[in-house]
């Protein structure tokens, strides 16, 4: 692809900000130079412009040019379940999760359900995204088909279930395993492309199933690890009966292998002192979904215990239990989650967990989750003139925190003017 700039206030976040101003890249006049796409230059239009030897500069008087967003763990066969109203975890699985996956086994409705899903992703902001797909192999296949067409950073598995499910949704431990052997020999690494081993959570998955799991994260370095951890109080003492022999949930993965640096956990709302130091030490990443765990009454996700503990924190939207694929609402409810557990988490770390924060979480910080030089140059154009009430509220702004804090509140895929994915246009509102 050819050099090309893009000029406009840029923000993004070389570090947690806990760290200080030295964590954030801000230019209020900025300039991204874009080759081949990755991101070759950033800085201010004064320092950059002579630099960019007649490269074509798209400007954007009033848009705000941020990394896109990182979705660190979403269902996309539960779109259409979005809103199903239940109070716990294991009946909704019952009663709409099941019954909607069950229909993934047809090639069209994986191949449609896929295509709506990313298309809704872009429209949303989010450019990178740890998905599930369900235990039919063509709804990996399917996902895999589409995200390769829009070059998406997507890392996907086939479900793992073999026990505790409809007979329609599950596998075996031995084709659980054979399918994801063979998706990942034809897809992990294809052009922006990763896979994860899907167990769905300890529950639905046999001792042999959970065995056979952690041989393909041996057999396969660089593939990554998905699941559900400790979200429901029903969901651990039924795990407690069914594991007998550990002592917690989180040692059910951690005695099949299941526990590395390429894992990432979903929820964690309930894990011991001692589970977080282990799960810490071995640098697991977390997604944290406040949507998801508000609407079923799971819990509160305590992010300053995980962050303590080490562990390497991101955030989820998990529809459909969650309300929305949009990362603005999703920073909305994690700011009033970390309110109710007296944890303060302003504009910056907000934005930080949507973007860098996720991206370290699946261990992609090398590729995505800011503009530096070298990154795959996955970016948006935020627009608050979309929202007559973000325009007034950003209008009577006088920092930057506060307009960001005003967008993670206030915003949602109006906001998103245009999305590019590898410096190539790939949504725009209009």
């Amino acid at each position: 692809m050819p050099r090309h700039a893009f000029r406009g206030s840029i923000f993004h976040l070389l570090d947690d900000p806990s760290a200080g101003e030295a964590a954030v890249g801000h230019f209020e006049d900025g300039v991204l130079l874009v080759e081949d796409g990755h991101v070759a230059e950033i800085g201010p239009w004064t320092e950059v412009a002579p630099r960019l030897e007649g490269a074509p500069v798209q400007r954007f008087p009033g848009g705000l040019i941020v990394p896109g967003f990182v979705d660190a763990h979403v269902h996309f066969p539960q779109v259409d379940i979005v809103a199903s109203p239940e109070n716990n975890l294991l009946h909704w699985l019952s009663a709409y999760a099941f019954p909607a996956e069950s229909r993934f086994h047809h090639e069209d409705v994986a191949a449609e359900t896929a295509r709506f899903f990313l298309d809704q992703l872009l429209a949303n902001g989010t450019t990178t995204a740890l998905v599930f797909a369900t235990a039919h192999k063509v709804s990996a296949e399917a996902l895999f088909t589409e995200a390769l067409k829009r070059n998406m950073r997507i890392v996907t598995g086939k479900v793992l279930m073999d026990r505790n499910a409809p007979a329609g949704i599950s596998d075996t431990a031995e084709t659980g395993y054979q399918e994801s052997r063979a998706l990942i020999h034809a897809w992990h690494g294809k052009g922006r492309l990763g896979y994860a081993v899907t167990p769905r959570f300890a529950l639905t998955s046999s001792d042999r199933q959970l065995e056979l799991a952690g041989r393909l994260l041996k057999e396969h370095p660089g593939v990554h690890l998905q699941t559900h951890l400790s979200e429901n109080l029903d969901e651990l003492e039924a795990v407690r009966r069914a594991f007998p022999d550990c002592a917690d949930y989180f040692m059910v993965y951690e005695k099949y292998g299941l526990a590395t640096q390429l894992s990432v956990f979903a929820h964690c709302l309930h894990l011991s002192t001692d589970e977080w130091a282990r799960l810490g030490k071995r640098h697991c990443g977390i997604a944290f979904c406040p949507t998801s765990n508000l609407f079923l009454g799971s819990g509160l996700f305590d992010l300053l215990v995980a962050e303590t503990a080490g562990a390497r924190v991101g955030l989820g939207t998990d529809i459909g239990a969650g309300t929305s694929l949009s990362l603005f609402a999703t920073m909305n409810e994690a700011f009033k989650v970390c309110q109710l557990k007296k944890r303060a988490a302003g504009a910056l770390k907000l934005f930080y967990l949507a973007t860098l924060g996720g991206a370290r979480a699946l261990r992609l910080d090398d590729k995505v989750g800011n503009l530096a030089p070298g990154k795959e140059a996955d970016f948006l154009v935020l627009d608050a003139k979309a929202l007559p009430l973000m325009q007034r509220r950003w209008n009577r702004t006088s920092s930057l925190v506060e307009k960001l804090f005003a967008l993670a509140i206030l915003g949602d895929d109006r906001a998103v003017a245009r999305t590019y994915v590898a410096g190539a246009l790939a949504h725009t509102r209009a």
